[in-house]
């Protein structure tokens, strides 16, 4: 009867321990919210740091920012459950979902002259003799990562939609990594062009890290929705509902600038069927993008 009694004792604290830890995945006291590894990931966390104060004053609690070191390492900590909340770009959302389903669920995307959608921009250098896309054919093309929508998909697309030019037959790709990258080796002759989100350009040029006496814009592509922020369902329904309002509601110029963000909108799943039909275009082997 004793051993009974032990055995059932230690049952229910076992029980109480797995009631514990589901409570606090549900509610954990530390938020931990990613953000994209687009550039720098040292430079992205510092210039972040408002963002931060802002989510826990408004949530109430810890936030730990979180840059991993790439996109396929940001999917899988999202999928395992090690990030709340992450900054994603379009594609890198969309092999999220096709991993996970339900668990994640898009709320909002940042707005760009009060629309929730961006462009991509293929730049060459200015002596590489390339002045159109055309002019591609025969060079060295960099994108950054092989999951990321505006540095790799968007550019890939134009190439062969609008020269009918094709990866690895009609010019050699390279991935640099990040966006800052693909400037980069734009700039110091290490590719003819590439590949990169026009805002991430744009404000490369307004830090004097990439010069337009050396580097022009060649092409821009059409508005695609723009990088969604994505929540796990399995968060405490209020505490998602908080999040969500958190990113709708704010208009701090100081948070939203490093962002380069005018305010949040919602988004929904379906609004990034557009990615996937280009998937299907380009007949990207989306294994590798993982």
């Amino acid at each position: 009867m004793r051993t009974l009694t032990r055995l059932a004792i230690a049952a229910l604290a076992q029980l109480a321990v797995a009631a514990a830890q589901v409570a606090s995945a549900a509610d954990p006291p530390v938020l931990r919210v990613a953000l994209l590894p687009d550039e720098n990931p040292a430079n992205i966390l510092r210039i972040n740091e408002p963002l931060k104060g802002y989510l826990e004053r408004t949530l109430a609690r810890k936030i730990e920012l979180v840059v991993t070191t790439d996109y396929s390492s940001m999917i899988e900590a999202m999928r395992f459950g090690k990030i709340d909340a992450g900054y994603f770009g379009p594609l890198s959302y969309v092999l999220l979902r096709q991993k996970v389903g339900d668990a994640v669920a898009p709320f909002a995307a940042k707005l760009e002259n009060g629309s929730p959608t961006y462009r991509s921009v293929i730049i060459a250098g200015k002596t590489s003799g390339v002045r159109a896309l055309a002019d591609v054919r025969g060079k060295a093309m960099a994108y950054g990562d092989p999951a990321s929508t505006s540095s790799h998909l968007i550019p890939k697309r134009m190439l062969l939609q609008e020269a009918g030019l094709k990866a690895g037959a009609d010019y050699t790709e390279h991935f640099a990594g990040a966006h800052d990258a693909v400037a980069m080796a734009v700039q110091n002759g290490h590719a003819q062009a590439g590949g990169l989100s026009q805002p991430i350009f744009e404000s490369l040029v307004e830090r004097k890290l990439v010069g337009t006496d050396r580097v022009q814009v060649i092409a821009t592509s059409k508005p695609y929705p723009n990088y969604p922020w994505a929540v796990r369902t399995a968060l405490d329904p209020a505490l998602r509902e908080n999040i969500v309002r958190a990113f709708l509601d704010l208009k701090d110029p100081a948070v939203l600038r490093p962002i380069k963000a005018e305010g949040f909108g919602r988004i929904a799943d379906g609004d990034y069927d557009v990615i996937r039909d280009m998937v299907r275009l380009l007949n990207l082997d989306l294994a590798k993008a993982k």
